[in-house]
């Protein structure tokens, strides 16, 4: 039933989107801060320690409620229950008004409240950024946030479903970015500093669960944009990727839409207390930009057109993926 909990979550979520400091948001970052504290003792051992209470914990918790429901109350409930774990995971409201609000700046030919709106949004100084540098910015950061909260997580979920692991992966795949980032935002704080070991720990885990999806994305990306040129965009850019996951999601948008990304317009961090998970850092592309048209505004839309397209697509494989569940 994933096509079921997911079109319900993302229906939800469109009408009554998560509100910044809501209590669901605020429990998760109380455990992960209670994880730190006990089991953060500087040694990498420790660190896998920590990364495994503050993300298998709450993962094992989704999973577990989840089996119980389906056990003893039966599947409806244990849908409701998915539909309730992707709505606080899944979802555009969480980051979207960031982008329609730097939009329509640019469109009132406001840069400059545009750069204001994007240096609240990442946390950067952007008052000398050109008005084709404040596209690119927000081209950039909107892939890689539909990523991190749309098909990433649909990744995740869709494949653990099918193994009736409910909306674990969801969650997995969630609270492994954010510790990412928290930790880095927590190391450079004087009253909770964040052991290196924890940080290394925690880059290294994010990395091998974000492989699968980013490439997923990538994919997808080139199959309902123009394959050919997205395709050849990825090729291009993983011999020198060093693994960055990011970096073959900007070089298969690139390529998709003919946009020029990349570059060291990359390199700025999301907000570290934020109340959703969103990527911590861009990648650099390598200090080099992708071929094709340097962004402008009427590209804006062609990536909302892209990343819907992309979702109908998803929909449509788990509406595939449920019936023939169900038919066998």
């Amino acid at each position: 039933m994933s096509f079921i909990a997911v079109l319900f979550a993302l229906l939800l979520e469109q009408a009554r989107p998560l509100g910044r400091g809501n209590p669901v948001h605020a429990s998760l970052r109380a455990w992960v801060r209670w994880s730190t504290r006990n089991f953060d003792a500087g040694k990498p051992f420790h660190g896998w320690l920590a990364w495994g209470f503050a993300v298998g914990g709450p993962s094992l918790a989704a999973l577990a409620i989840y089996w119980l429901l389906d056990a003893f109350l039966g599947w409806p409930v244990a849908v409701l229950w998915s539909v309730a774990v992707l709505y606080v995971t899944l979802g555009f409201r969480q980051f979207s008004f960031h982008f329609t609000q730097i939009r329509d700046a640019l469109a009132d030919g406001d840069e400059d409240h545009a750069r204001e709106l994007l240096a609240d949004w990442q946390q950067i100084d952007a008052s000398e950024l050109p008005r084709s540098e404040i596209v690119r910015h927000v081209i950039e950061y909107s892939v890689l946030a539909a990523h991190r909260h749309v098909f990433g997580v649909l990744a995740w979920f869709a494949v653990l479903a099918v193994f009736g692991f409910g909306p674990a992966g969801a969650v997995l795949y969630r609270l492994s970015e954010f510790v990412v980032r928290y930790w880095q935002h927590k190391s450079k704080t004087q009253h909770q500093p964040v052991s290196e070991a924890l940080q290394q720990t925690a880059a290294e885990a994010w990395a091998v669960i974000d492989w699968v999806p980013a490439r997923i994305t990538a994919i997808s990306f080139a199959v309902v944009g123009s394959f050919e040129e997205a395709i050849d965009g990825w090729r291009n850019y993983e011999p020198k990727s060093d693994g960055d996951n990011d970096g073959i999601i900007l070089a298969a948008t690139s390529g998709a839409v003919n946009i020029r990304l990349g570059d060291a317009a990359s390199m700025a961090a999301y907000p570290a207390d934020g109340p959703s998970v969103i990527p911590p850092v861009l990648g650099e592309m390598s200090g080099e930009s992708t071929p094709g048209q340097m962004p402008e505004l009427a590209h804006l839309a062609v990536i909302v057109g892209l990343v819907w397209r992309t979702v109908v697509m998803w929909m449509v494989l788990l509406a595939l993926l449920t019936l023939a569940r169900l038919l066998g």
